[in-house]
């Protein structure tokens, strides 16, 4: 972001952002698993700091980590 400005990034951006298809954040989007989202109409937005956040919260240890085992670690 520059000075201050929100940036709204479309659906095309925020896959590019996070590495995944559109498809598939399309997915995410419709079963709630995804990133938190902006509606404008009938436009969806996404603020980078969302994507980066939900990004986050995906963080494993290990293929079988069911996301807990860095719930007492510090970030």
């Amino acid at each position: 972001m520059t000075d201050g400005e929100t940036i709204y990034l479309n659906t095309r951006a925020a896959a590019a952002h996070l590495g995944l298809s559109t498809r598939t954040l399309d997915r995410y989007r419709v079963s709630g698993d995804g990133p938190v989202f902006l509606r404008f109409g009938g436009r969806v937005r996404y603020l980078r700091e969302d994507l980066d956040e939900w990004a986050r919260t995906r963080r494993r240890k290990s293929t079988s980590d069911d996301g807990t085992a860095l719930a007492g670690a510090g970030r």
